[in-house]
């Protein structure tokens, strides 16, 4: 098929900002919301999209921050760029869309929205699966050479704008490449040529660059209080959540993922390692495809 042939892309007033939506599917089914990371847009469910038109209707956003959607400048304490900001964009975006209540599939970024946005939206998310991460805070917490020599850009990315920025900013899409290719295996040859370039356009604008590190900087600091609060509330994932890996990424060298989530959910936790990188959806899409119908399926 054409690249996201029979999926509709537009531009969605959700709350104080504009989201740019792909959307698709079979609209009797049930809605299925897909959720993307760094450095991508939701360019990166596109074979996956493909596979899931069928049984799901879908919902694909570029969050804000990212790809064609709103970058607004961060605020002091970045809120407006806390993975509580980015949950209730999307859960107004799947009300405004009709959608009460809904799956959730993230990788990277959009794994740790989707975690907010089932512990702040735990009538609407019926089911939750996440790609190639554990929660925020365990990472943080266990931080030691070895993770932050394999994630120095958790350290380098929350440094004081504008530095961070500019240093990218000079070579924006070498630095893209180098992400993209290092955390997956096999390098680049797993993209598609217009994800690659969708990727490399629109993180090379300067309002990108700095929404990435607004991003980040509000995981190293709003994003862990709230996930603070969130525990000593003892509040747990009440829905079902699938967990799915790299064998060859930093997620299976560094932690126990299922562990990790089983602490942290109320529902049944499921998960595997799978023989990819960091970019499952596109190193693997129709193993990932298949595991979403299995999970997400009624």
């Amino acid at each position: 098929m054409a690249w996201f042939e029979g999926f509709e892309d537009q531009r969605l007033r959700v709350g104080d900002i504009h989201l740019r939506v792909r959307s698709g599917g079979n609209p009797a089914a049930p809605p299925l919301l897909l959720v993307h990371g760094f450095p991508q847009t939701s360019a990166l469910w596109h074979r996956v999209a493909l596979r899931l038109a069928p049984h799901f209707c879908l919902v694909m956003p570029d969050l804000r921050g990212y790809g064609e959607s709103d970058k607004p400048p961060g605020e002091p304490d970045h809120a407006n760029y806390s993975k509580r900001s980015m949950a209730l964009d999307l859960h107004r975006l799947m009300t405004q869309l009709g959608h009460a209540q809904y799956g959730v599939a993230g990788h990277d970024r959009g794994a740790r929205v989707a975690h907010r946005l089932a512990l702040d939206f735990p009538a609407a998310v019926q089911r939750l699966a996440v790609l190639d991460i554990v929660p925020t805070k365990d990472m943080y917490d266990s931080t030691d050479q070895r993770f932050a020599r394999a994630y120095y850009h958790w350290f380098f990315l929350i440094q004081p704008a504008p530095n961070p920025e500019r240093m990218i900013g000079h070579d924006p899409a070498h630095y893209a490449r180098w992400k993209l290719g290092g955390w997956g295996a096999g390098g680049h040859a797993f993209y598609e040529a217009e994800a690659m370039a969708e990727y490399l356009r629109c993180f090379s604008r300067p309002e990108a660059i700095h929404g990435a590190c607004e991003d980040y900087r509000a995981s190293a600091g709003i994003d862990l209080e709230h996930d603070s609060e969130s525990r000593r509330r003892a509040d747990r994932v009440a829905c079902d959540l699938l967990v799915l890996w790299g064998q060859r990424g930093v997620i299976q060298a560094l932690f126990d993922p299922l562990a990790l989530w089983r602490a942290q959910a109320a529902g049944a936790v499921t998960g595997q390692a799978l023989p990819a990188g960091h970019f499952l959806a596109e190193e693997l899409p129709q193993e990932i495809a298949a595991l979403l119908l299995d999970f997400f399926r009624p």
